[in-house]
């Protein structure tokens, strides 16, 4: 029954290689979603930014006296 040892071991090799893998996986699956949310909300504080700024340019629109026709 030498062959059952020999048979188990590249097994439990494998399975131990696949086990650092899936840590690895988690990991960076970890960081990749702290980088998801930090960059949603980048996204939401520039998105409020450009809504701020729309309204100030729209408001010094309105500001401007209506279109004259040159004499």
């Amino acid at each position: 029954m030498t062959s059952q040892p020999s048979m188990i071991e590249p097994l439990a090799e494998r399975v131990d290689r696949l086990l650092l893998r899936h840590a690895e996986l988690q990991r960076t699956n970890a960081l990749l979603a702290e980088q998801v949310a930090a960059l949603t909300q980048e996204r939401d504080s520039l998105r409020s930014r450009l809504q701020a700024a729309r309204a100030r340019v729209d408001a010094l629109i309105e500001r401007l006296p209506a279109n004259q026709e040159a004499p």
